[in-house]
């Protein structure tokens, strides 16, 4: 294999970036500099903490464990609100834009129709994308169900987003989760209200005890598991949306700590993969490593392109049709 190849460099969403690994919402989202260390580490894409329509504290710690099988956090959605956030979008934007790395911004709101105003006010720091978090609670649900629980209310965001944003032309991206009874329905219900790229997968609830005292050990009692232990969910939420929607582009996310991981991600159906609790499981340098352990893998194995791993779990979407045909329809 010549000096040039393997080829990391990948299309999601009309835009070619360098690198297949796009640092995920959350981790090191805070800051201008930490987003710029992303690109440094070998990000072709960079997602910011997800803001929402007024500054949130979050929950009182602890709010983060390492329980040994990877993450459990419950940070409650802390965020200096959006309108400080668009100041950190123009900056991250001036300073990685030259460099041809990709801005993702993160929202989040309490209804549906406050997607929208959110979505319309980080528009003003023209992201190259925008992402949109449909797991937090609706308020206006008598339960407080997640917007991402059903489909109808994983369209009705979307509508409200993509409306929103209409004459900026950022393209949309939708973050599903996990614990649902059909990840693929509501990917397709996403994707029919005009979602553009879809995000799976976002955290998994769980608790952990503490065996002496018999209380949760994190201050909001649950939270969300990440790093491997969800690894094997977020392939198969990753296949589900893939197999429900075919030409939709994906974000695998969940659990890749290797560079092994980050082909599985690929071979699943992820056309661009990201990368999140592994910085703290490995440390600062963990992008640079999951990109050198990629790479060499597809060296060993003889692999030039990212496209050449790209839904190899599919082979039976792998056929000519029709660029106008509808998605699959999904049956769980």
């Amino acid at each position: 294999m010549s000096e040039d190849l393997p080829n990391l460099s990948v299309t999601f969403l009309d835009r070619e970036l360098h690198s297949p690994l796009v640092l995920a919402s959350g981790i090191w989202g805070t800051t201008v500099s930490l987003l710029e260390r992303a690109a440094n580490e070998g990000c072709g894409a960079v997602t910011a903490k997800s803001c929402g329509p007024e500054p949130r504290r979050g929950h009182v710690n602890p709010s983060c464990i390492d329980w040994g099988g990877g993450l459990l956090n419950a940070i409650g959605l802390a965020n200096p609100g959006v309108e400080e956030e668009i100041g950190l979008l123009l900056e991250a934007k001036a300073r990685l834009q030259p460099r041809g790395v990709a801005v993702i911004a993160s929202i989040f709101a309490g209804t549906a129709a406050g997607f929208g105003n959110v979505a319309r006010r980080v528009a003003t720091a023209q992201p190259d994308f925008i992402e949109v978090n449909i797991s937090c609670p609706n308020v206006e649900d008598s339960f407080g169900e997640p917007f991402a629980a059903s489909a109808d209310s994983a369209a009705a965001v979307t509508g409200f987003v993509k409306e929103a944003v209409a004459g900026s032309a950022i393209p949309v991206i939708v973050k599903l989760a996990p614990n649902v009874p059909s990840v693929g329905r509501i990917a397709q219900a996403a994707v029919h209200a005009g979602a553009d790229a879809l995000c799976a997968v976002n955290t998994m609830p769980g608790l952990v005890l503490d065996p002496f005292s018999g209380q949760p050990v994190l201050a909001n009692r649950s939270g969300g598991i990440s790093g491997p232990a969800l690894k094997p969910i977020a392939l198969k939420a990753v296949y589900d949306a893939r197999k429900a929607c075919p030409r939709t582009p994906i974000i695998g996310v969940g659990g890749v700590n290797n560079g092994q991981d980050a082909v599985e991600m690929l071979m699943a159906g992820a056309t661009v993969v990201g990368v999140g609790s592994a910085i703290y499981l490995r440390g600062p340098d963990a992008i640079s490593l999951i990109r050198a352990e990629l790479k060499q893998w597809m060296a060993a194995q003889n692999v030039a392109r990212i496209a050449d791993l790209q839904d190899r779990a599919h082979t039976e979407l792998l056929y000519a049709s029709s660029p106008a045909a509808p998605p699959v329809p999904y049956a769980s």
